[in-house]
């Protein structure tokens, strides 16, 4: 008759395997633990560029009217605006064509660029290319709540940390492209503009100098006799 056996575990090895399950346990909760340990936001505004085109025809006189409605209906049909940048290419040099060009754009407080950007296709012989090119900016990636561990050993900051702010400042500011590079001023300084708003400022009276106005109940609704 076959005699009957119980084998047992030793101990150290149960200790290893309880140890092992419990540091897998511990990593697998430091997976959403943040890791920018910095005080800047990982999450930046990103500028894309956006170039369209239109190209008309051309005469030795300049651009003839039907074009230049064409023109002025294509900047409608964009909604150029503020922070557009608009570009013409001009094989044949002719001044009138820019010209032409830059009293439309004008129309829309736009100046014209003084090099239009590198654009897909060929011009044709007598055409010339006009060229709006129109900056977006976001910030991708945004919301971010991927950090979900209540474990932050590294002290690092959530990586939403930035989102709100560069979201609503991409959304904000009017020209895109000041995030790149912010507009250069000229180097003299208009005494006159520079004065107005500090004269101003200084020669206006105080709001409260004429006192406090008093609260009465006079406009109060009451009952009658």
């Amino acid at each position: 008759m076959p005699i009957a056996r119980h084998t047992t575990r030793p101990d150290h090895k149960v200790a290893k395997l309880a140890l092992a399950l419990a540091l897998g346990l511990g990593l697998a909760g430091c997976g959403g633990m943040p890791t920018n340990s910095a005080l800047y936001s990982v999450k930046q505004p990103v500028v894309q560029r956006t170039n369209m085109t239109l190209d008309v025809t051309t005469t030795t006189a300049g651009l003839p009217i039907s074009e230049q409605q064409r023109i002025n209906g294509w900047f409608e049909t964009m909604d150029l605006r503020y922070g557009d940048r608009v570009a013409i290419e001009n094989p044949s040099q002719n001044p009138a064509v820019t010209n032409a060009v830059r009293d439309l754009a004008a129309r829309y407080g736009l100046m014209l660029s003084d090099t239009a950007p590198v654009t897909p296709g060929f011009i044709q012989p007598g055409q010339a290319r006009v060229v709006i090119t129109r900056a977006t900016a976001s910030v991708p990636g945004c919301p971010d709540w991927s950090a979900k561990s209540d474990m932050n050993y590294t002290n690092g900051i959530s990586p939403n940390y930035g989102c709100a702010v560069n979201s609503n400042l991409a959304a904000m500011v009017a020209d895109p492209q000041d995030l790149i590079e912010g507009k250069k001023g000229a180097s003299e300084t208009v005494i006159a503009t520079s004065n107005k708003a500090i004269s101003t400022y200084r020669d206006k009276e105080p709001s409260g100098k004429a006192g406090l106005m008093e609260a009465g109940t006079a406009a109060a609704g009451g009952g009658g006799n």
